[in-house]
């Protein structure tokens, strides 16, 4: 992919407009975390076993605020590899990248810098890369599924300022489950049916519901890798192995938080003696009470209030396709058109290539809302489907008068958003994102709604994840 093509100067703009917010994503992170105290959270926290250096220090201060919450999961690993039988729930990809970056650093920063610290720098370089080429191929995918440039240009700016921003940031996998997913699709649009398995098969190593993208191509080449990972989590927790030296304070961790290591209790974990011994749901079962309807609590609503605003757009979202294409979805995409000289399908966010997006998507929200913690469907949905994006460009296309031609109520043709070609081949690369933000007395409420919302999850959850505060 060729990021600065001069072929497409949308293309250039969606990478710099991305470029700006990782920049300024970074920037307020290290402010929320010096200006707000950090909250003590019952989460995973292991001990650090080295005294930090004061340039240590200096990293801890600049990107602490990165490595909250689960990110701990994903540093530890990359550090300590899978020492605690829990871990097995985070994938093992992501910090692996972490690690290869972090063990490549030259070799004064490694005398300057302990592997922690490196960790750190190595998600602020990895994830930086991840989500800037995440919305670059999200534009390539819009362009080939909608084949309306408009709404592909505006999804990707969108995409930057995404709800979920700030697990696109911090140490979390996110950022490089997006720009497989969204690569692998765009590939499978392009007929790379084989590279396009490659790169679903390294999402699946990413996150569990990478599995869930075998619906875009053949369920076993992703459905491979994630047995292997089963089989490796098999032989720690299950079968023998020799004694490992793990030091007293992280055995003291274990003690203190019911944390099972490594096969050196000499007892079985419950699911090893299971007909089939799947490690990841026994975890989220018991360490996490993930599961149908378990999370259907009076105490849980003010986290079906946090996820309430995307679930209400991905079920809008559904609706709206559903109801422009009724017999295109009663066939399930199925049935071709019956004559030749019948016009084109139409392009924009209802045309029928989206249907099995639209499909995949609903199929995440409805897991999502009964079977997960709640509050997580957000970065779930964002990193894991372009619908949303789509969508909500989508409307803002159809509602948004700043956005139309004028004189003309046809919404997907625009200059703004560049849809067709100017002299040359060339085609406008105005940001329309930033034409409604500096018009944002003006614009329309469901524009002001749309906007609020990604604006307003984007920085609060750099102020109150990267203090260790609850969010999504």
């Amino acid at each position: 992919m060729e990021l600065g093509s001069r072929q497409d100067p949308q293309l250039r703009e969606v990478v710099r407009f991305a470029v700006c917010c990782r920049a300024l994503t970074l920037l307020l992170q290290a402010l929320f975390n010096f200006l707000i105290p950090d909250h003590a959270a019952d989460a995973f926290s292991p001990p650090r076993l080295s005294d930090p250096g004061p340039w240590d220090l200096l990293v801890e201060q600049l990107l602490g605020g990165l490595s909250h919450w689960d990110a701990e999961h994903f540093l530890f690993i990359a550090e300590r590899g899978y020492l605690y039988e829990h871990n097995c729930a985070f994938f093992p990809l992501y910090p692996l990248c972490l690690r290869a970056v972090a063990e490549a650093a030259p070799g004064p920063l490694r005398q300057l810098l302990r592997l922690r610290s490196r960790l750190l720098l190595s998600v602020v370089l990895l994830n930086s890369l991840f989500s800037i080429l995440a919305a670059a191929a999200l534009f390539k995918l819009g362009c080939s599924v909608l084949r309306c440039r408009g709404t592909a240009f505006l999804a990707a700016l969108l995409f930057s300022i995404s709800p979920a921003n700030v697990f696109m940031a911090a140490a979390y996998s996110e950022s490089v489950f997006a720009v497989l997913s969204f690569s692998a699709m765009w590939q499978l649009e392009q007929g790379w049916g084989s590279l396009s398995g490659v790169l679903f098969s390294l999402a699946s190593g990413a996150r569990a519901n990478g599995v869930l993208n075998a619906g875009f191509f053949l369920y076993s080449r992703g459905r491979r890798f994630a047995l292997q990972l089963q089989y490796y989590a098999y032989m720690k927790f299950c079968g023998p192995s020799p004694e490992r030296d793990v030091p007293e304070p992280l055995l003291q961790l274990a003690l203190d938080k019911g944390y099972r290591l490594a096969a050196t209790e000499g007892v079985q974990p419950p699911w090893c003696s299971q007909r089939l011994p799947v490690v990841y749901s026994y975890i989220q079962d018991v360490y996490w009470n993930v599961g149908f309807l378990r999370y259907f609590e009076l105490r849980q609503i003010p986290n079906f209030l946090l996820a309430s605003p995307v679930t209400l757009l991905g079920l809008w979202a559904a609706w709206t396709y559903v109801t422009s294409n009724p017999r295109h979805c009663l066939t399930l995409g199925l049935e071709r058109r019956k004559a030749e000289g019948e016009d084109k399908p139409r392009a924009g966010f209802c045309s029928p290539a989206v249907f099995v997006y639209v499909v995949h998507a609903t199929v995440l929200l409805v897991f999502g809302f009964f079977c997960m913690h709640v509050q997580v469907l957000t970065r779930f949905l964002c990193s894991s489907s372009p619908v949303l994006y789509w969508f909500c460009a989508h409307l803002l296309q159809e509602h948004e008068p700043l956005l139309w031609n004028e004189g003309t109520s046809d919404q997907t043709v625009t200059p703004l958003t560049g849809n067709a070609p100017g002299p040359g081949g060339e085609s406008s690369c105005g940001n329309p994102l930033l034409v409604l933000l500096r018009g944002r007395g003006s614009i329309a409420p469901l524009s002001r709604g749309l906007l609020g919302f990604f604006l307003t999850y984007c920085l609060l959850g750099l102020a109150l994840h990267c203090n260790s505060l609850p969010w999504t």
